[in-house]
C-alpha cells in the first residue's frame, strides 16, 4: 500500500494559491488594538475601568458596592 493520506500518493493539505501581501494587510486592517475605555468612580473619582469594581470604594454600578477584604478592594486603607 503507498504511504500517504488515505491512499493517495503525494497528497499533502496545501493552500489553493499563495495570499499577496497586500491582501493579508487588507485582512489584517482591522486587527488593530483599540484604546481601553477608562471611567471615573462616581464615589472617590478615581479612575476606574467599565464593568469592574474600583479599588477605592468597591463601587460597581449604582447600588452595588462589593468588599473584598483579601484584595483590598473597598475597604478602608489601614
Amino acid at each position: 500500500m503507498a504511504a500517504g493520506f488515505g491512499g493517495l500518493k503525494g497528497f499533502r493539505m496545501l493552500p489553493p494559491q499563495r495570499v499577496s501581501h497586500g491582501r493579508t494587510r487588507r485582512r489584517r486592517a482591522h486587527h488593530a488594538m483599540e484604546p481601553v475605555n477608562i471611567g471615573v468612580c462616581p464615589l472617590t473619582g478615581m479612575p476606574k475601568a467599565h464593568h469592574r469594581a474600583c479599588k477605592e470604594s468597591g463601587y460597581v454600578r449604582a447600588g452595588l458596592q462589593i468588599k473584598v477584604p483579601k484584595l483590598g478592594i473597598g475597604v478602608p486603607k489601614s
